[in-house]
């Protein structure tokens, strides 16, 4: 893995030779903590399934699910929290943003996200960010009656996170987040911590090159527990007769790290085209590696239309080479509007839509607010 940041050390247009000893030194730090974090077991299809807290891994923005969350170089905003923190610094003022997803249509399961970021100085950012998956209502069943009692329970996954990123030099960022992380229902819970962080390079004329590395959900185990594992049987012993309460443990389960290591570069044509291509890998602890490539257009910064293509590299640990669920194409776009005659201050909505495997897709809807 780490041969594929080779070509960083071949860069040499940095402003100044301090600022490319800094990044590379970062990215270096990066890949060292997540391969120690991993126990060296990055991409293995072994380790499928093996992991819980999946909820982390989806995407609860517009922006970055329309490009297949390949955009881990150029991604700015508030969205960055959940792709490459350092992004955070893309904020130049108050940005809140609101997201809804309907996650794998026809499954009735829905994401609601919520972000504030705000510039606290000349180079940094301070945002937090709150995730929430909403379930639906599910019908109680008992092995006596598996067509249900007649009630009802909702699951409650959210996450809160809080982010800090800071610039150097107009050309390199760094950010780090902390999340919280828990699952209950009405008798057990789960709850972990995790850390992200991630570092942003920008150069040429017009800041055309972009690189970007993150690592992502770097955290403690999560273990549920709860009145939910406790049962209760008659005394072994049989005399005198009563029922113990028996408190059972539940196995521990890591956190779905990766690593995600992305370039873009930028075309601007007569000033107000751009036209972005974008590629990343991504390594998984707990899956298959992927590999993306994607585009990115903007007419004035006011209307944007983009598009993704994501594969899985290599074979399941059964050897085959199926699809996973969101491996394919997705697309989205979105119009900002200027508020007033400050055109940096603007109301933007993004939308888009992800092909699955099976089920009828995922649609993202999110409402940007930038003060």
């Amino acid at each position: 893995m780490l041969g594929i940041i080779n070509p960083l050390y071949s860069i040499r247009s940095c402003t100044n030779r301090s600022g490319f000893l800094w990044i590379k030194k970062g990215v270096a730090a990066l890949i060292l903590v997540f391969t120690l974090s991993t126990h060296g077991s990055a991409g293995n299809p072994d380790r499928q399934g093996e992991a819980g807290a999946g909820e982390l891994l989806l995407i609860p923005w517009a922006k970055s699910a329309g490009m297949n969350n390949i955009a881990t170089s150029m991604i700015r905003g508030i969205e960055s929290m959940r792709l490459n923190v350092a992004g955070l610094s893309g904020i130049q003022g108050t940005d809140v943003a609101l997201g809804h997803t309907r996650y794998l249509q026809g499954t009735d399961i829905n994401i609601n996200a919520l972000g504030v970021g705000q510039r606290v100085g000349k180079n940094s950012v301070l945002a937090l960010s709150l995730v929430a998956m909403d379930f639906g209502e599910i019908d109680i069943t008992t092995v006596d009656q598996p067509e249900g009692i007649g009630a009802t329970y909702s699951p409650n996954f959210f996450n809160l996170g809080v982010g800090y990123a800071y610039t150097y030099e107009n050309k390199i960022s760094v950010g780090f987040a902390l999340r919280l992380i828990s699952q209950s229902i009405s008798d057990l819970s789960a709850m972990g911590v995790a850390l992200d962080a991630g570092v942003q390079y920008v150069n040429g004329p017009q800041d055309n090159f972009k690189f970007g590395v993150s690592i992502r959900n770097i955290g403690t185990p999560m273990r549920f527990g709860g009145e939910g594992l406790a049962t209760r049987s008659d005394n072994p012993t049989g005399s005198p007769t009563y029922e113990l309460t028996y408190d059972q443990r539940a196995a521990s389960f890591e956190l779905p790290s990766l690593l995600n290591i992305g370039l873009s570069y930028d075309f601007y044509m007569q000033t107000i085209h751009r036209l972005s291509l974008v590629g990343n890998f991504t390594s998984h602890s707990f899956s298959r590696d992927e590999v993306g490539a994607g585009m990115e257009y903007s007419y004035r910064d006011l209307l944007y239309v983009r598009g993704g293509y994501k594969v899985q590299v290599g074979n399941t640990a059964t050897g085959s080479s199926a699809q996973s669920v969101y491996e394919g194409l997705s697309v989205g776009m979105g119009i900002y509007m200027p508020l007033g005659r400050e055109v940096e201050k603007k109301l933007g909505i993004d939308y888009a839509y992800r092909t699955t495997h099976p089920w009828n897709g995922t649609h993202n809807l999110t409402l940007t607010l930038r003060l």
